[in-house]
């Protein structure tokens, strides 16, 4: 079983809320047995469009091999005034392809893969990018199942905030370890099926 997480954050270095919290998760797909991959979104070159190959550069058909190659597909993002991150919004607008081919009639290459949501902010606004990707989900094949989204609100991740790693993953096991739980057996219940 192979799980990857697309992780969206902007930033290229330093402490990336949304980065811990996907290790977070990943550390429990590893607990039972799924092999995951994060994917940092900004450190490659992906360029804007809405098809697989955007041409010379374009770092996104090898990203998309891997998906592709995925049972699990988890979009992780942070929150930004009230949106998903424009990381996030290009990974969508870059698998609109898929979308293309589904339209034509052809089956969709993501059908039946299972979907998670992975969203970290300071204020809320986590449903409705909840609700945006669970109907891109829709639209492209990709099952949600129930419980398959771990959000965390926190003010330990406001902009600017001095909360280290640390602190992250420990508010993590305390307070969010039996969502992720939920959220990875929910995972996997579906992509068994």
């Amino acid at each position: 079983m192979k799980a990857i997480i697309l992780l969206a954050t902007l930033k290229k270095e330093g402490l990336s809320n949304t980065e811990v919290l996907s290790e977070f998760l990943a550390e429990q797909l590893k607990k039972n047995g799924v092999d995951s991959e994060i994917i940092k979104l900004v450190n490659h070159h992906i360029l804007p469009g809405t098809y697989d190959n955007m041409g010379p550069g374009d770092e996104w058909p090898p990203i998309l091999s891997k998906i592709i190659a995925s049972d699990i597909i988890i979009f992780a993002t942070p929150i930004w005034w009230s949106n998903m991150s424009s990381e996030m919004q290009r990974v969508i607008e870059r698998l609109d392809h898929v979308h293309d081919g589904i339209l034509e009639g052809k089956p969709s290459r993501l059908e039946n893969k299972v979907g998670g949501i992975v969203i970290t902010g300071d204020s809320d606004g986590a449903q409705h990018i909840i609700a945006d990707v669970a109907n891109f989900y829709n639209a492209i094949g990709i099952v949600l199942p129930p419980y398959a989204t771990l959000s965390v609100m926190y003010e330990g991740q406001a902009k600017g905030a001095k909360t280290t790693r640390e602190e992250l993953w420990k508010k993590y096991e305390e307070e969010y370890l039996s969502t992720a739980q939920k959220m990875v057996g929910q995972m996997l219940k579906y992509a068994n099926r």
